[in-house]
């Protein structure tokens, strides 16, 4: 018998984004505390993504559990939810005109079964107005992500990027798919992107 998979995230982007390869998932959001622990961006992204899915791992031990985090990187510097809609715009004027890296960390664990990838993208902001600022904020788009913006969002923030856009957004589909064509043996369970 096949093991259900749960996507341990409330995030409706990770939904919408695991639905393009797989539409057998249950969403059951992990309550693992987020909080930074001094590491890296890349191994940040990956800690909190295992925290997540070992949490749900706990409460579904008869199923695979896939979780995910996303981190932005500024110079070194973590850039996580704003807190406040100033924060909100310190971290869009932090990040204008420059380029920042985007960490997705993904983490599948199953009986018997433990896995983990982190990818990276780099994306470079336009300079960005105090106008379109002070838009993009009160549209209130920015307050439930990383870096306080989402390359979807329709705003005008986003130059260029090089890797992947589906890790921008919070999900990266290609990591993904790896790990849970080698969780499920490779079998028909994972279709392909059109």
């Amino acid at each position: 018998m096949t093991r259900e998979l749960v996507l341990a995230s409330a995030s409706p982007r990770r939904r919408e984004l695991l639905a393009r390869i797989t539409g057998n998932f249950t969403v059951k959001p992990s309550s693992f505390e987020e909080r930074e622990r001094g590491l890296s961006a890349r191994d940040t992204a990956e800690l909190l993504a295992c925290g997540k899915a070992r949490e749900a791992f706990g409460r579904f031990p008869d199923c695979f559990v896939l979780g995910a985090d996303t981190v932005v990187s500024l110079d070194g510097n973590l850039l996580g939810k704003p807190k406040s809609k100033e924060e909100a715009r310190e971290t869009l004027r932090m990040l204008s005109g420059k380029v920042h890296s985007v960490f997705t960390g993904v983490c599948l664990i199953g009986e018997g079964f433990f896995a983990a990838e982190t990818a990276e993208t780099k994306v470079e902001f336009y300079p960005l107005s105090e106008e379109l600022i002070g838009r993009y904020v009160e549209s209130g788009l920015p307050m439930d992500k990383a870096g306080a913006y989402g390359i979807q969002d329709g705003y005008p923030l986003v130059k260029s990027y090089d890797g992947s856009y589906e890790n921008v957004v919070g999900l990266p589909l290609e990591e993904v798919r790896a790990l849970l064509n080698r969780a499920y043996g490779g079998d028909t369970y994972v279709k392909t992107c059109d």
